[in-house]
């Protein structure tokens, strides 16, 4: 899989510091599905070529069972998926760019922050045509501002009666900020695949509407992109377009496929595993007659929203390392709409887990919901001592994915992580030793409940532990 942008003018000298990568060396990145080599064919005053070229691991896509079942089906081994721009290209262009992505450059803040006339080469694509004869590619990057090339050729030019073949080769030009087309890759190329080759879980959804920001919710292929991109689960596509569209309507009226990708019964289905996370976090801070709680780890918002709702809770903290996720949850919260005394209720500050903050010591308590799994596991002493040493809250809910219930989600290939940015994933026993050696060294109790069904072989999807401070009573509401 092959990607090029390209910059001419102006913006040309600037390229390489916006990208991150040096254009004096080739570079090459491992990831997940492959390795990642970056190198720049053209590095001149008047025109800056970058190239990221994914090579991918075959053999072990093959051996994951990301085609099924059938361990003797050829199509597992013959396919096109290293050579076709899928979810595995776009994977790598989020996490070799991601600071280009994000807009972030110290050193050349302005330039990151206009647009400039970039050219962007892709060599194969999926495009379906439409029956006018458009290509899908064309409809999704054209009403953003690209002038689209599609170029299609047959598929074996020795016998023309075969026809054409289904992928292009696409160049995109247009006068775009590089972080808003490096985003609209990201989501748009598994769009045209139809496929991802690692599970969707709830956390799509947040990451969809990040990269999506400005121009998805007006997109007129909307629903197809975000049905596409979470796979065509109907719950999740229901909340993406309810947050792109501010509508509490159903979401789910629209051409979508009922895709199961868990052995759930319907009532797991119709109640969507983040919302009975949430509950059972509510759950227990409720045991404890929590009323000061600080949501660590917070993103844009969606424990805090049902914090806010709650008027039990009279100090409620969110606090997160990345500012551009604080400030999609006080849009999220509407705290600029709030009176005086909501605005005093809740605070949203920048925070790192790992480093202690004295702003979050003497709380009832604290929330890490889906956090620890996104820490390197050398930086869990420090979130222990931040947490339970320096915070020392009266209890602390700490929610973190079942690896032993991986093998339940269809999608989710056989040894992968939940979400390509998961540092690890424990499986019951070592949470729970985790959780029971960090109790005792800082004197909490900790009870263990399941989040989703509790299947009898694997156990629940999710895992929470509840930790009641020893030397501390408990709040009453």
């Amino acid at each position: 899989m092959l990607v090029t942008l390209s910059t001419r003018g102006e913006a040309a000298p600037d390229f390489s510091h916006l990208l991150h990568k040096h254009p004096g060396r080739a570079q090459a990145f491992d990831l997940s599905v492959g390795t990642a080599h970056v190198f720049y064919p053209a590095d001149k005053p008047a025109v800056c070529t970058v190239a990221l070229l994914l090579e991918v691991d075959s053999i072990a896509l093959a051996r994951s069972k990301r085609y099924g079942a059938d361990t003797q089906a050829l199509s597992r081994y013959v396919n096109d998926r290293p050579y076709v721009s899928t979810s595995m290209l776009a994977l790598a262009i989020g996490q070799v760019f991601r600071s280009a992505m994000a807009g972030s450059s110290e050193s050349r803040p302005e330039r990151a922050a206009a647009p400039m006339e970039l050219d962007i080469t892709l060599t194969s694509v999926p495009s379906e045509v439409d029956e006018h004869g458009v290509g899908l590619a064309t409809r999704l990057f054209a009403p953003l501002g690209w002038d689209v090339d599609e170029v299609r050729r047959p598929l074996d030019e020795t016998r023309p009666e075969w026809g054409d073949a289904a992928t292009v080769g696409l160049r995109l030009r247009g006068s775009v900020r590089l972080s808003d087309a490096l985003r609209q890759l990201t989501v748009l190329l598994p769009v045209l695949d139809d496929a991802k080759h690692y599970w969707v879980g709830d956390d799509e959804v947040g990451k969809l509407l990040r990269r999506g920001e400005g121009w998805l919710a007006e997109h007129p292929l909307r629903d197809l992109i975000t049905t596409r991109s979470l796979a065509h689960q109907r719950s999740l596509v229901a909340d993406a377009t309810t947050r792109l569209t501010g509508s509490e309507e159903d979401a789910t009226t629209g051409p979508v496929a009922e895709t199961e990708t868990t052995t759930a019964t319907k009532t797991e289905t119709e109640t969507p595993l983040y919302r009975r996370r949430a509950e059972a976090v509510l759950t227990a801070l409720a045991d404890t007659g929590a009323r000061t709680v600080a949501d660590v780890g917070c993103g844009e918002g969606a424990l805090l929203r049902h914090l806010v709702a709650d008027r039990t809770f009279t100090t409620i903290i969110g606090t997160d390392v990345a500012p551009r996720e604080l400030e999609r949850a006080e849009r999220r919260l509407h705290l600029d709409e709030a009176g005086d005394a909501q605005r005093a209720r809740v605070r949203l500050l920048q925070s790192s887990v790992t480093y202690s903050d004295d702003r979050l010591a003497g709380l009832d308590a604290i929330v890490l919901m889906e956090v620890v799994e996104h820490v390197d596991p050398e930086r869990l002493p420090a979130l222990e001592t931040s947490v339970f040493a320096a915070a020392r809250p009266r209890a602390a809910v700490i929610t973190t994915p079942n690896a032993e219930h991986n093998v339940r989600f269809e999608r989710l290939a056989a040894g992968c992580f939940r979400h390509p940015d998961h540092r690890f994933e424990w499986t019951r026993a070592e949470f729970r030793s985790w959780a029971t050696a960090v109790g005792d060294r800082h004197g909490y109790t900790v009870e263990f409940r399941p989040i989703g069904d509790d299947d009898l072989e694997v156990g629940p999807p999710t895992q929470l532990a509840l930790f009641r401070r020893l030397d501390g009573s408990e709040t009453r509401a």
